[in-house]
């Protein structure tokens, strides 16, 4: 029976392209939530809570899987922080933890709840993956390594800093820990 794997895409992503083709050629059924067409047009909350179902209703035993990339790394851990500690396997890459910005490019994002994640990790309150890498660019200026380091320090999950590598992290890497997790 071919492993599942629960994946969320990052902002205008699709389950079956990028990533997903690599979950899928490597014999996996691959199911999950894209950031594209009706679920992006989701309210936060309503993305948080699909993603808290899913979760909750297929996905709660020691040998799920999880990955999400960039923004849907980020409706996880919201989701995460409403449900008890996810007991399965979790992958975040290049996880958006809150605001960022770039002062080079001028530009900036605050997403909802920029603020409640880190809230709940200092105060000892976020409920903690199992089992929980992060894996972020050396060089990514949305998911911004010192934070995200930060953030995994108070939780207690490691963080890999991909040395010369942007928000995309290379194709490579990300197979070779594909390779190592499935």
């Amino acid at each position: 029976m071919a492993q599942t794997v629960y994946y969320l895409t990052g902002m205008g992503g699709r389950l079956h392209t990028g990533l997903g083709h690599a979950l899928t050629e490597r014999g996996c059924s691959v199911l999950g939530r894209e950031l594209f067409g009706d679920f992006k047009k989701l309210g936060f909350q309503q993305q948080v809570d699909a993603v808290a179902s899913d979760l909750e209703r297929e996905l709660w035993h020691e040998d799920a899987r999880v990955i999400a990339n960039s923004f849907g790394a980020y409706l996880f851990l919201h989701a995460q922080a409403q449900l008890p500690p996810y007991v399965g396997r979790v992958i975040l890459l290049s996880p958006i933890v809150g605001e960022f910005g770039n002062e080079e490019t001028q530009m900036n994002f605050i997403p909802p709840r920029a603020d409640k994640l880190l809230e709940l990790a200092r105060a000892g309150s976020f409920p903690v993956p199992k089992q929980c890498q992060v894996h972020v660019g050396s060089e990514d200026w949305q998911s911004n390594p010192a934070n995200v380091t930060t953030f995994g320090e108070l939780l207690g999950i490691d963080v890999t800093i991909v040395p010369n590598a942007g928000h995309m992290l290379p194709k490579e890497y990300v197979g070779a820990l594909l390779g190592r997790w499935l």
